[in-house]
């Protein structure tokens, strides 16, 4: 099933809740849009979060989930996820995330060890969406909730008006 791993784990490292002022398949479209548009896209890691590697990058690789496997969300894929949802919406987005980190050396780049992230977005009613990031393995130099905050910053800036904002309980 598009957009399920099986073997998502129980254990979670960040869970956030949000609101959208998007439709489902409107959201999930701008989500597969996003990641294929950061697929191996270099940022100076004061870009992305707290730079634990001063002046160093960040790389990242998405990848969305078919039961068992990843595939890589490239131009040609985000267009077939997107008629894929245009059809039917996903419950839930589950995805393989690759973030490469490397130091500025002169004059190469040397790569530093990669994180790994599993990243489940669920489509609830009412226009929910719950992030849940479980991290793999890695050195944590860009934490769970420092991926979060890139991304939403990310799919905000996409548009002319906030499309996530947190949600608080009354």
């Amino acid at each position: 099933m598009l957009g399920f791993y099986e073997n998502f784990p129980a254990i979670i490292h960040l869970n956030e809740i949000f609101i959208s002022a998007l439709s489902k398949k409107v959201l999930q479209q701008k989500f597969i849009q996003l990641f294929s548009e950061l697929n191996r896209k270099s940022f100076s890691f004061e870009e992305v979060g707290n730079p634990t590697v001063p002046g160093g990058t960040v790389l990242f690789e998405f990848g969305l989930a078919d039961e068992q496997s990843f595939n890589y969300i490239d131009r040609e894929d985000a267009e077939k996820i997107s008629a894929f949802i245009e059809r039917q919406a996903l419950q839930v987005m589950d995805l393989f995330c690759v973030i490469r980190y490397y130091k500025a050396v002169k004059p190469k780049k040397l790569p530093l060890k990669f994180d790994y992230y599993l990243i489940r977005l669920k489509f609830g009613k009412e226009h929910t969406l719950e992030l849940q990031l479980y991290h793999e393995r890695g050195p944590r130099y860009l934490g769970p909730k420092e991926l979060s905050d890139f991304l939403f910053r990310k799919i905000n800036f996409s548009s002319s008006r906030k499309i996530l904002k947190p949600f608080e309980p009354s």
